[in-house]
């Protein structure tokens, strides 16, 4: 603070400071506020879809016994036939309060299997039903991979504005509000000696009002008791005191 003027123009330019810093720190509240609706929504739904994870697991597991039990082992064939992907990952991005959130959404790309004639000896119907078991795994997989992974980028904004909103109401704006106490202080020191100044001045005046009124006092008891007369005002003559018949005639 002692290497801040305490001037009038340094005073309005840190009110300006405290100001911003004041606006700055209600909008970090808000987008704090905003991302931790939003990170406790995520957390519901990484709960929700990991509870529904276990029993979709295990019936997909299942369903694939259940088909190699009825069609044998046909998982060579499945190896041997085109390696083209039926389905790919999307990824996208989730604005929210100015975080950017990646979103993965899942996809197929329409390319046709080299797999249809899986089942025809037999167990069609379960090699269809583990299909349909696995995609819906699939899909629940890849829906948790994007709430989770939006959950550690949002978790992560979180801490950095709570950091900042932290920072700007303990130490950023306590720092300018101190700062202007010194300088209204210092200003208030300033005017209290200006003030003193005038009075030391004004006294002084009056002092040497009095004192060249009591030496005009002192001259005029001394004149009276002279027994000489002085008129006052602009207009007095100072010859009516005396009298002519006083003095000898002058002769040329």
């Amino acid at each position: 603070m002692s290497e801040v003027p305490p001037t009038r123009m340094n005073q309005q330019v840190f009110k300006g400071k405290k100001k911003a810093a004041e606006t700055g720190h209600g909008l970090l509240k808000k987008k704090a506020d905003a991302l931790k609706v939003k990170f406790m929504g995520y957390a519901k739904a990484i709960a929700e879809t990991k509870s529904g994870m276990a029993s979709d697991s295990s019936s997909a597991f299942f369903s694939l016994t259940q088909a190699e039990y009825a069609a044998g082992n046909f998982k060579q064939k499945v190896s041997e036939g085109s390696m083209t992907a039926r389905v790919r990952v999307g990824a996208g991005i989730d604005n929210v309060a100015g975080v950017k959130l990646p979103v993965f959404t899942y996809y197929e790309t329409g390319a046709a299997t080299d797999n249809a004639s899986l089942g025809l000896v037999g167990g069609g119907k379960k090699i269809q039903l583990v299909r349909t078991k696995y995609t819906a795994l699939l899909q629940n997989l890849i829906k948790l991979a994007s709430l989770q992974t939006s959950f550690v980028t949002l978790d992560e904004a979180m801490k950095i504005t709570n950091r900042r909103v932290n920072a700007l109401e303990n130490v950023t704006i306590p720092k300018i509000q101190r700062v202007l106490d010194y300088i209204e202080r210092e200003l208030d020191e300033l005017e209290r000696e200006d003030f003193t100044r005038l009075k030391l001045v004004q006294s002084k005046k009056n002092a040497e009002i009095e004192e060249n009124q009591k030496i005009k006092d002192a001259a005029a008891a001394e004149m009276f008791a002279m027994g000489i007369t002085v008129q006052e005002g602009n207009d007095a003559d100072i010859t009516a005191a005396y009298d002519a018949g006083d003095d000898a005639d002058v002769v040329f």
